[in-house]
């Protein structure tokens, strides 16, 4: 039992962790994945869409934005596959769509003191965490074309398992439900775009803390929108900024067992208690040849709490059928 608390000096005001951070919430979302007309879905085909995404941070920050000593490094690097289908019939005036995801992570986790159920100072992971999958998507083409709407009743997050103990598992034990709205709109030269969101967890069994416990929780509800602004140079050759906000709206709730030390059941109260958030933003370029797209971006990340902060850079290519 000693060995179990003594870490817990180490790593107090450490969170739990998520596939792309240490975190609170549910963190499925990939934050910033959308930016150039991301409101405005293609015509109706079939597309095939590609994300390469790298995330790494050195710095991780409590409930009151201060970096924690105890963590090191995290890096996630990840391919996200998508498939979109939109068809040329129409509900409430908007084409009717489906798409799903199928992601593929590597995740890298480093402390200066051992922590979590293994008592490591490093943990690794790579697998699927989920299927998305939207089963209903309307998409909107107004005002002559300046103005583009989408929007998906429901992306829902199909969970794969998670490798239970290890606090870089990829895989996550319960399912999110996403209402999404998107929305770009274009004037002259200039395009303006966000992609908004609100996540609903279900519970998590056997979820990895750092204290050295495995406890079941309920992730907390989250809200969190990619923007994005561009200048188009050429028809073809766009340039601008993009980011992403991202805030935790509800509490966690931890099921905790009465077996577990008080000190950590303290700790785990206090935990259910903080909120993640992060604002982040950085350049990109969007090109288009023939029917193919591709974008490249980099998004640095700033005011976080009770998560991460650190940077990402995302390519995207687009075929179309």
């Amino acid at each position: 039992m000693i060995r179990k608390i003594l870490p817990l000096f180490f790593a107090a005001l450490l969170m739990t962790f998520s596939s792309q951070a240490m975190a609170g919430g549910g963190q499925s979302y990939p934050n910033g994945a959308e930016a150039f007309l991301s409101g405005a879905v293609p015509p109706p085909g079939f597309y095939f869409l590609d994300y390469l995404y790298y995330y790494n941070s050195d710095t991780m920050k409590d409930d009151n934005g201060d970096d924690i000593a105890a963590f090191d490094e995290v890096s996630v690097a990840a391919n996200v596959f998508r498939f979109l289908w939109v068809s040329d019939k129409q509900v409430l005036g908007g084409n009717y769509c489906m798409h799903a995801f199928i992601p593929v992570l590597n995740v890298d986790l480093d402390f200066n003191a051992p922590v979590g159920p293994e008592a490591k100072a490093s943990y690794s992971d790579t697998s699927v965490p989920y299927i998305i999958y939207s089963p209903f998507i309307l998409s909107w083409h107004l005002q002559q074309g300046k103005l583009h709407l989408v929007t998906s009743l429901v992306d829902v997050y199909i969970p794969t398992g998670q490798d239970d103990g290890n606090l870089a598992t990829v895989g996550k034990n319960f399912w999110t439900l996403e209402p999404v709205f998107g929305i770009t709109y274009m004037i002259d030269n200039w395009e303006f775009s966000g992609k908004f969101m609100y996540d609903f967890n279900t519970k998590q069994d056997d979820f990895a803390t750092v204290y050295g416990f495995e406890v079941d929780r309920d992730p907390g509800q989250e809200f969190h929108f990619d923007y994005s602004a561009s200048y188009a140079v050429t028809p073809s050759f766009r340039v601008g900024v993009s980011g992403y906000y991202y805030t935790q709206t509800t509490d966690d709730s931890f099921d905790i067992d009465p077996s577990i030390p008080a000190p950590v059941q303290a700790l785990l109260q206090q935990d259910e208690g903080n909120h993640s958030r992060v604002f982040a933003a950085g350049p990109g370029i969007w090109y288009n040849h023939k029917n193919m797209f591709f974008s490249l971006r980099n998004q640095w990340e700033m005011a976080a709490r009770n998560k991460t902060e650190g940077y990402n850079i995302w390519a995207k290519f687009t075929y179309a059928f």
